[in-house]
């Protein structure tokens, strides 16, 4: 079973790539170059302050998706745990930027969806079998 990362770590990791995605227009390097990423921003569900996160996402169906993988730890991302106290973030894809409305997806959407996910990037399948928990998929919808 994977570990889950620190926070320091993680955060110190997602600045990274925060800081290369929002200075090259949406398009970063090293093990992500190539990648369709988007920045989403959430509401700290304890915090009540804004918390950025970039994430993979797919366009399947005409509907924006990710992921709540984390690597396949045990435990989700915390932007998934935001998003469930409140639906409403913001997301930044390459300069366009937008408010959204997350919902997640019902077991049997997710079921429909998650072969198109996996298809597309076959990393998800391996972080699905390293837990135990039910990957959870969200689309995001403009607000």
């Amino acid at each position: 079973m994977t570990e889950i990362p620190d926070t320091e770590t993680i955060n110190a990791f997602n600045t990274s790539i925060i800081d290369e995605f929002r200075a090259n227009d949406g398009k970063v390097g090293g093990q992500f170059a190539g990648a369709d990423l988007l920045l989403l921003t959430t509401t700290g569900a304890k915090s009540g302050q804004p918390r950025v996160s970039p994430l993979a996402y797919f366009r399947i169906d005409g509907r924006l998706i990710v992921v709540g993988s984390f690597a396949g730890a045990p435990v989700n991302p915390a932007w998934v745990h935001n998003l469930r106290a409140n639906p409403r973030a913001h997301v930044e894809v390459g300069t366009n930027t937008f408010d959204v409305t997350a919902r997640e997806l019902s077991a049997a959407e997710r079921e429909e969806l998650f072969p198109k996910v996996t298809a597309a990037a076959p990393g998800f399948a391996e972080y699905q079998s390293k837990t135990s928990r039910v990957i959870p998929l969200f689309e995001l919808r403009r607000a």
